[in-house]
């Protein structure tokens, strides 16, 4: 059932984020006569303050080039042209190398790059603008109503609007997902994760590093240089969230000694370049993806723990495979909020969704505690892996999103 006087529009997402813009951009590309409008909660400008990096694999690197935003990223954007593993404690005087990984997959390719929020953000900004895709700020979705033909998206500001098929991609304490009343399965980890930039003396050479000790993960990701050539790494450190509330409340020289026992003096002197903050880390996969006329995407339909840097690149996944279904199924004349096309994409999605959550668990359990016979065998198995090239390769392209069945645009081709 649709208000009178409602606008009208194919396709509603709400969310401004990485994962809705892609999913708009995408569809937007592959069939113009497709009417989209975006709402986002966020007041206006709010992204131009995010000071975080991502880590981009490979397959989602070649989507955002087939969406026509690599170009103008691609100037910030750090390639990883290594990674390490280690296993220790904090106290530990070195800190033995388990594993060790090249950074490409295929010549001149490499599995995954840094790249700024911001940039991400406005490329893909500037691509929904040239596709005339509408984007309101500020302005967040009050509730819905499905009817037969359409989805009436009621909006904060008294107006509605009359659309084929709603995508929530509102993250992950996505109130659409409630409003559609999708339940999930969630579990907190009682862990923090610290996300801040370190400027260091010397340049990193591209090399990222995950050094696994008994509170969590503490990565270090090699950022490009800022404008004025300082040396930058983003750093995502997980801490026991009473332990991470309490170091991001210190002063910066207690903050840093902290840092330094962890971030180590391979890279000369540290400092802590721009805001820190703590977020609660925990796993929540929604038990549906899809219901009449509604589809959930990126963290609105699953919440994982960064331990293996596949939160984002989840996410265009199902963009990718959303706008593939919709697109494909508009060629062919279907209704593209009919509930049976919607459920492609969530088969698409959920056994890949589902493994990516266990994962992440099983390896947050098996690494964030000091357990002495589980080191023991981690540490040979992480070893063992560092001797098969074949394995090695097998966990490179996962890591690149290279593995299995994959959407057209995360294989580079359009859809």
């Amino acid at each position: 059932m649709t208000h009178e006087g409602s606008e009208r529009a194919d396709i509603v997402v709400a969310g401004a984020g990485y994962v809705g813009l892609a999913a708009a951009v995408a569809i937007a590309q592959s069939r113009p006569g497709l009417s989209i409008t975006m709402v986002d909660a966020a007041p206006a400008g709010v992204w131009q303050r995010d000071g975080r990096a991502s880590a981009v694999a490979a397959a989602a690197r070649r989507m955002l080039e087939q969406l026509g935003c690599w170009d103008e990223i691609l100037p910030q954007a750090q390639p990883i042209t290594e990674m390490i593993v280690t296993d220790s404690r904090t106290s530990d005087p070195v800190r033995p190398v388990f594993l060790t990984f090249d950074g490409e997959v295929a010549e001149g390719e490499t599995f995954a790059h840094m790249i700024p929020n911001r940039a991400m953000n406005a490329a893909l900004r500037r691509r929904a603008a040239e596709l005339g895709i509408a984007i309101r700020e500020g302005v967040a979705v009050a509730g819905f109503e499905v009817g037969s033909a359409a989805a009436t998206v009621r909006l904060a500001d008294g107006t509605s609007i009359a659309a084929r098929l709603l995508v929530a991609a509102d993250g992950v304490k996505s109130r659409l997902r409630d409003m559609a009343g999708i339940k999930t399965v969630h579990w907190d980890y009682g862990q923090s994760g610290i996300v801040c930039t370190v400027a260091h003396e010397r340049p990193h050479n591209g090399r990222a590093e995950e050094h696994f000790l008994p509170a969590g993960p503490f990565a270090i990701l090699p950022l490009k240089p800022d404008e004025n050539g300082t040396n930058r790494s983003s750093i995502v450190w997980t801490e026991r969230t009473a332990e991470a509330d309490r170091l991001v409340a210190e002063d910066d020289i207690v903050f840093e000694t902290e840092l330094e026992l962890r971030f180590g003096l391979k890279l000369g002197d540290i400092r802590v370049d721009g805001p820190r903050k703590a977020w609660p880390l925990g796993l929540t996969l929604a038990r549906e993806f899809v219901a009449p006329r509604f589809a959930l995407a990126g963290d609105a339909a699953h919440g994982i723990h960064p331990i293996a840097g596949q939160g984002l690149n989840l996410g265009f996944k199902d963009a990718a495979a959303l706008a593939q279904v919709v697109v494909e199924a508009d060629r062919l004349g279907e209704d593209i909020g009919a509930v049976d096309v919607l459920e492609r994409y969530a088969r698409w999605r959920r056994f890949d969704t589902v493994q990516m959550g266990v994962t992440t668990d099983v390896l947050n359990r098996m690494f964030s505690n000091d357990f002495g016979p589980l080191r023991t065998i981690r540490d040979i198995g992480l070893g063992m892996v560092d001797r098969m090239p074949a394995l090695k390769d097998f966990f490179i392209r996962q890591a690149a999103g290279l593995a299995g069945p994959a959407p057209n645009l995360l294989r580079g081709e359009p859809i």
